[in-house]
């Protein structure tokens, strides 16, 4: 792979209103009753300023295509595997219902490593999501790109073992089973057309997933809807997570909650005990 250095600094700018049937359809997913005032939720921007590629400027994983072109906001790097890695979400001011709202994307960095899996490429882009009356949402997401995999290349994840989730040492559970339309739903609300969150042969065949796999920012956002659960509606001043396996449809997602003030930890494991995903929140003060 040749140097990156150029994409540094790449900037995109998208416009969005925060409409009230995004609002409603967002709750709807997550099964929670209508909202009482005009604060948008916790984890709603990731539905906002979405790309918008036409339909014939797709890749065969359903992403946007990439290229060199000034359009093309990420690098082509020549891996076709992608994954939602991590996010760091600082939370400054709820944005409301009916707000126009704005988000500057910034490449921050562009790193290449190896791994047991091969090849892999960090992308970190920072998000600025400002409402009518400033800053709203700061995030910094990481992006990982990765190399094919052959047909011989063993499902993943491993099957679900015998050994159960053990919730000890857990202030707050809550075991949500993600459903294809879960999934088809948060697909919908985030323009998100990645083949692996709803054609089952592509992601068995292609990707080698064991079954439809669980977008990271939908497990996120259901941590998220349990820190409100605990601590009430957007508590949070901020939120990072990170992905560590992939959860599968259908499979039971045990999500979990413990400490509080600065230091609350988040996590979501499968039945099994796997870990899919860590987490940790400060509130506000």
């Amino acid at each position: 792979m040749g140097s990156w250095d150029d994409w540094i600094g790449r900037e995109e700018v998208r416009t969005d209103r925060v409409d009230a049937g995004l609002v409603s359809r967002w709750l709807a997913t997550f099964d929670r009753d209508a909202a009482s005032d005009d604060n948008v939720p916790q984890g709603l921007h990731w539905c906002l300023c979405l790309p918008d590629a036409a339909t014939a400027k797709l890749g065969p994983d359903g992403h946007p295509l990439r290229d060199d072109g000034a359009e093309s906001f990420l690098p082509p790097m020549p891996l076709p595997r992608r994954m939602w890695a991590s996010s760091k979400t600082e939370f400054f001011k709820p944005l409301h219902v009916g707000e126009v709202v704005t988000r500057t994307s910034r490449i921050l960095s562009i790193t290449e490593k190896s791994g047991n899996s091969g090849r892999l490429a960090f992308v970190d882009v920072a998000h600025e999501t400002a409402g009518e009356n400033g800053l709203a949402v700061l995030e910094v997401q990481s992006i990982v790109y990765r190399e094919a995999v052959g047909t011989e290349t063993p499902l993943s994840p491993p099957s679900a073992g015998a050994t159960g989730f053990d919730a000890n040492g857990w202030q707050s559970q809550r075991v949500v089973v993600p459903s294809e339309p879960m999934l088809f739903r948060y697909s919908a609300l985030t323009f998100n057309s990645h083949r692996i969150h709803y054609d089952l042969p592509y992601a068995r065949n292609e990707e080698r997933y064991r079954g439809l796999v669980v977008h990271g920012p939908l497990t996120a956002s259901l941590l998220l809807d349990l820190a409100r659960r605990e601590l009430g509606d957007n508590a949070l001043a901020s939120f990072t997570f990170r992905g560590l396996s992939p959860a599968i449809c259908g499979e039971a997602l045990h999500l979990v909650m413990r400490g509080s003030g600065n230091e609350i930890e988040l996590a979501a494991f499968a039945g099994d005990g796997r870990q899919i995903m860590a987490a940790a929140a400060q509130g506000h003060i």
